[in-house]
């Protein structure tokens, strides 16, 4: 994406990180076969991954602080969810086994991440 010179990139962006985390499960689910098995894992694996990162930018246009740790809180959840269906997908078809789990290990750090932000919201 260009670098929009108005607005400089943070070192720890999470909302392009979210984003970028997206695009590239997008990228990842349309080179996967579309069969019986595989169709209902590809549309839930975008779905959780692509939800974290609206969540995120929900989250960070919240007006209370309940409103926010609530959004962090989706965007823990859909992490977890995106690990699951990355796990079902590697299943599925063993020849995506070593991509789902590089996207897999992105899922998890996030998922460590936003249940991080909720720890200390909490205080």
């Amino acid at each position: 994406m260009p670098n929009d010179k108005s607005r400089p990139v943070k070192k720890y962006d999470l909302e392009e990180r979210t984003a970028r985390f997206g695009v590239t499960v997008i990228a990842f689910a349309k080179r996967l076969p579309n069969g019986p098995v595989t169709s209902s894992l590809i549309s839930q694996v975008v779905r959780a991954a692509t939800s974290i990162g609206a969540n995120y930018a929900e989250a960070d246009d919240a007006q209370s602080k309940k409103e926010f740790l609530q959004k962090i809180g989706y965007c823990r959840k859909e992490a977890r969810e995106t690990k699951h269906w990355l796990r079902m997908i590697a299943t599925a078809t063993p020849e995506n086994r070593d991509t789902a789990r590089e996207l897999w290990q992105e899922a998890k750090e996030l998922h460590l991440i936003f249940a991080a932000i909720c720890r200390g919201g909490k205080d």
